[in-house]
């Protein structure tokens, strides 16, 4: 990988009026996305399970087995009751007499209540409670128990593994997304943003697939299960237990799409504060140089606010859920007992079948009060899940040509063959630009901010696609290669180091991941990083901290040349690496770059001319065309917009000079 730095967007006027085009019309720094959809976005989410549609298929039918054996299970406890309740009332009862006898002998004696609960009953006048069916229906309630139970758990691993394993594809497919998103998009999107939409987003989508997915199939499997199994008890009391779930589909209507909504306001305000905290990081040191810890604070509380409020109503709206549906199934337990009740003392019913009916709809309001409470966690989930899905849905780099040649072995010739760029068709940046550079030369580009500088060098690694024209090298259009081999060549160098944590050694075989301890010691050497690396503790195995800020400015800078370095690029691009250091850590970057171009073709682009005085060729753009070329000698010698620009700052260097005199 010979491209050794990120590109920064900042160095261009060009550059930063595309970023403010791009936010435009992408929705001010927030990646595209349409309108908040929850059937869409909930089933675009349950699609991802498809891969393990066959392994869901059978640990649904696992736990349909176990949703059956523990809808059973109330039944036979039923029964049980049943075996001892009339077991005791038949010990009541005279010994000898057959049941149609008692039942007549009750009535004779105007007990027509007490006749008919026994005429219900299935008892034999005198025997008492059967110990031996009774303990045959316990043991057979503790078996369907045991079995349900595993099965359950069976069911509850599988799922899990399969939701572990959607997620890892999930993440996998956003991090090879963003690999392939063009730099326009970054250029407008907040990093805080992105990163929270790769973490936070994707983390609540996992915790809503843990929590949800297992419950939801069991909730559903049992309350299918409980409605037939009490409709084979008794079809009046099961009318009386469905009552509950109009009323429960009315609160899921109306509290359903506002919890949406509210889950949906709450991630964009999280995006937006964790925005804010890494921006806040980030310039630290600046906002203490300008007092601006008190704005800073003041802009946090007021977007921290603004979560508060919209994570309160979210979460009430999600948490109205369980307790509306715990009271919608009091209800319809209060309506049980008492119609059971009546049907008992009629005789309509056994006390069993009441006691088991009971369970039933208790069975039967507990998974919906489920179904309710994980309303707000797929609520919350599906709106974590319509932010990943708008990142993936982000227009992609064009792709890439199926039979894109070999990149050529030649000398490193450039050509730049009418060359026209514009970050929108209403606003031309670069109009027909011709220009070649011979192997070996270099390059230097000036001009004022916004003159498309750094766009030139981007067009070059095809970091943008070009509107006409087009970029030859070694006589090859790029446009046919893969941006990979276009890059493969290419060393890059910018204004602001990037390095990460890791030892000095990893930072400069970052630029060629096969060069090995001599190849980078050989790079350091030439770049003067060997110069200072043995003053450190461990040498080039040194720890980096977070943006290297054990290591100085000028320091920083020489490993990102040496990275540049060993990655031996046939081209070479330098974009304002000299201009955040001192003059005497100037002269030694100097150094190391003039090592680092020989024999390179290299392009530089400098706002201190005095840096390109040695440059074979100085091309001065201004509105992003070129309008002067040639050597040092000759610019100066026409007096024109390079003459200009030279005289100015050593115009601006006289004057500090006096300033500093008369001080």
């Amino acid at each position: 990988m010979s491209t050794t730095e990120p590109i920064d967007p900042t160095n261009d006027d060009a550059q930063a009026e595309q970023a403010r085009i791009a936010a435009d019309d992408w929705g001010g720094g927030v990646a595209p996305g349409k309108p908040a959809n929850f059937g869409k976005s909930f089933a675009r989410l349950i699609g991802l399970l498809r891969p393990y549609a066959w392994a869901f298929i059978g640990v649904s039918l696992l736990g349909a087995i176990g949703v059956v054996l523990s809808v059973l299970t109330p039944r036979v406890l039923g029964n049980a009751t049943n075996v001892v309740f009339e077991g005791f009332v038949s010990r009541q009862l005279p010994s000898g007499a057959t049941k149609d006898q008692v039942v007549e002998g009750l009535r004779t004696q105007g007990q027509d209540d007490f006749a008919n609960v026994v005429s219900a009953m299935d008892i034999i006048p005198g025997q008492g409670i059967d110990f031996t069916r009774l303990g045959e229906l316990i043991v057979l309630a503790l078996g369907l128990y045991v079995v349900a139970a595993l099965l359950m758990w069976i069911q509850g691993y599988v799922i899990n593994v399969i939701m572990v394993r959607t997620m890892w594809r999930l993440r996998r497919d956003v991090e090879n997304k963003i690999h392939r998103l063009p730099l326009s998009y970054f250029d407008q999107v907040q990093r805080g943003e992105l990163i929270s939409r790769v973490t936070n987003d994707i983390d609540n989508i996992t915790q809503m697939m843990q929590q949800s997915l297992s419950t939801v199939v069991t909730s559903v499997l049992t309350v299918l299960g409980v409605v037939i199994m009490m409709l084979t008890i008794s079809w009046q009391l099961t009318l009386v237990a469905l009552v509950s779930l109009p009323l429960m589909a009315i609160i899921f209507g109306v509290i359903g799409p506002r919890s949406q909504k509210a889950f949906s306001t709450q991630w964009r305000k999280v995006g937006r504060l964790n925005a804010r905290v890494e921006e806040s990081f980030s310039g630290h040191a600046l906002m203490k140089v300008y007092g601006r810890e008190r704005a800073s604070v003041e802009a946090f509380r007021a977007e921290n606010e603004e979560l508060y409020e919209a994570s309160f109503k979210a979460q009430f709206l999600a948490n109205t859920m369980m307790p509306s549906m715990m009271f919608i199934g009091n209800l319809t337990y209060v309506g049980i007992a008492v119609m059971g009740g009546v049907a008992v003392a009629s005789g309509q019913m056994r006390l069993g079948d009441v006691q088991a009916f009971i369970q039933y709809s208790q069975q039967f309001t507990q998974p919906l009060s489920e179904l309710g409470g994980m309303a707000a966690v797929i609520q919350s989930g599906t709106a974590s899940a319509e932010r990943v899905f708008a990142l993936l849905d982000v227009e992609e780099e064009s792709e890439e040509p199926a039979d894109a040649p070999a990149p050529a072995h030649g000398d490193g010739t450039i050509e730049f063959d009418h060359v026209a760029f514009s970050y929108r068709p209403d606003q031309p940046l670069i109009e027909d630009l011709s220009f070649t550079v011979a192997p070996g030369q270099t390059v230097a580009i000036v001009g004022p901010t916004g003159a498309g500088k750094t766009t030139l060098v981007n067009l070059i690694m095809r970091f943008y696609e070009l509107d006409g024209g087009r970029i030859v090298i070694n006589g090859q259009d790029i446009a046919e290669l893969t941006r990979h081999d276009v890059r493969a060549t290419t060393g890059m160098v910018l204004q602001d180091p990037w390095l990460f944590a890791g030892t000095i050694r990893e930072n400069i075989r970052y630029g060629k991941a096969t060069a090995s301890d001599e190849d980078i010691v050989a790079a350091a050497k030439a770049t003067y990083v060997d110069r200072f690396v043995h003053s450190l503790p461990d040498g080039y195995d040194t720890e980096l901290d977070e943006d290297a800020s054990n290591l100085s400015a000028g320091e920083r800078q020489l490993i990102t040349i040496a990275r540049a370095f060993v990655s031996q690029p046939s081209v070479l691009i330098l974009d304002e690496a000299t201009s955040s250091v001192d003059t005497r850590t100037e002269l030694l970057l100097q150094h190391a770059m003039a090592a680092l171009r020989q024999g390179r073709t290299s392009f530089v682009i400098a706002h201190r001319l005095s840096t390109i005085r040695d440059a074979d060729m100085i091309l001065v753009m201004e509105h992003g065309r070129i309008v002067e070329k040639g050597n040092h000698e000759e610019l100066i010698a026409r007096e024109g917009a390079y003459y200009r620009l030279y005289q100015s700052q050593f115009a601006q260097a006289a004057v500090s000079d006096d300033a500093e005199t008369l001080a």
